[in-house]
C-alpha cells in the first residue's frame, strides 16, 4: 500500500508555489529550478492502464482489456490495478508473473510514455519558470532511449522543452542505472548554470536528498503517488497536490 501524503497538503502550498516564482524572476539567470517528470510533472496511470490493455488482449482476459487510468489508484501497484479492474485474488496471482513481465519490457520505452497525460498546471508552471529567465532542469530516472518520446509528450502537453539553453534534461545513461544515484550525482550539475532555488518531486527519499544537498532551496513535494518505500518526508518539505495555484 502507498502511503497517503495528500493528508499532508497544507493551506500554504499555493503560496509556495508563487513564491517560487516570485524568486525566479528576481533572479532571473541565476536561478535554476530542478523538476522530476514521472508523478511529477506528468500522470503516467495512461502509459500503465494501455500496458495492461495490451496485456489482457493478449492473453484473452477481457477484464484486463478494458483497464482505464482510473484503475491505476494506487502507485505502481499492479495487483492493485489488476483487482480494480475486477479480477479475482486467484486470477490476480495468476496473470500477474506474465503481466510484469509483459509491462518492463514496455514501460521504460519511448514508445509508451507518449501515452502520459500532464499534472493540472504544470506546463503553465514550467512556460513561466522560463518566461522568468530562469534555468529549468529536468532531473528524471528515465534513460537515455526514452528521450524522444519525453520531449514529444512535453510538445504535445505545451510543457518547456528542452533547447540546451534555458531548458535541460538530465536522463540516466542507461535503463540499469540506479535512479537515487543518478539523481544525487545530477546534484553536482545543477550548479553549472546557477543556483537551485527550488525542487520539485514526488519520491520521499529524492524530496528529502534535496533538502539536505540544498538547505536554502524551497524543495517541494508532489503527493500523487510514489514507489511505496517507506520513507518518511523531512518537516521543511512543503507538499502540493499539483501546479495550479488557482485550482
Amino acid at each position: 500500500m502507498v502511503s497517503d501524503f495528500k493528508s499532508r497538503v497544507g493551506e500554504g502550498w499555493r503560496l509556495a508555489l508563487r513564491e517560487v516564482l516570485e524568486r525566479a524572476r528576481a533572479l532571473g539567470p541565476r536561478a535554476v529550478l530542478a523538476f522530476d517528470l514521472d508523478s511529477t510533472l506528468f500522470d503516467n496511470r495512461p502509459r500503465q492502464a494501455r500496458i495492461l490493455r495490451e496485456f489482457g488482449v493478449s492473453v484473452s482476459q477481457r477484464a484486463l482489456g478494458l483497464c482505464e487510468p482510473r484503475h491505476w489508484d494506487s502507485g505502481f501497484d499492479m495487483r492493485g490495478a489488476m483487482r480494480n479492474c475486477g479480477l479475482s485474488e486467484q486470477e490476480v496471482e495468476a496473470h500477474f508473473a506474465a503481466a510484469r513481465t509483459f509491462w518492463l519490457e514496455r514501460f521504460f520505452t519511448s514508445d509508451y510514455c507518449v501515452d502520459d497525460t500532464v499534472v493540472p498546471g504544470a506546463a503553465a508552471f514550467t512556460r513561466a519558470v522560463v518566461e522568468a529567465g530562469a534555468h529549468l532542469v529536468y532531473v528524471t530516472g528515465r534513460h537515455e532511449g526514452m528521450r524522444a518520446g519525453t520531449e514529444s509528450c512535453m510538445r504535445r502537453h505545451g510543457l518547456a522543452v528542452p533547447d540546451d539553453a534555458r531548458v535541460h534534461l538530465l536522463m540516466k545513461p542507461r535503463p540499469e542505472d540506479d535512479d537515487d544515484a543518478f539523481k544525487r550525482e545530477a546534484h553536482a550539475r545543477l550548479g553549472t548554470w546557477g543556483t537551485l532555488i527550488a525542487a520539485f518531486d514526488n519520491e520521499p527519499t529524492h524530496v528529502n536528498d534535496y533538502a539536505r544537498r540544498f538547505p536554502d532551496a524551497r524543495v517541494i513535494h508532489l503527493a500523487t503517488d510514489h514507489s511505496g518505500r517507506p520513507v518518511p518526508l523531512l518537516e521543511t518539505i512543503v507538499s502540493v497536490p499539483h501546479f495550479d495555484p488557482d485550482a
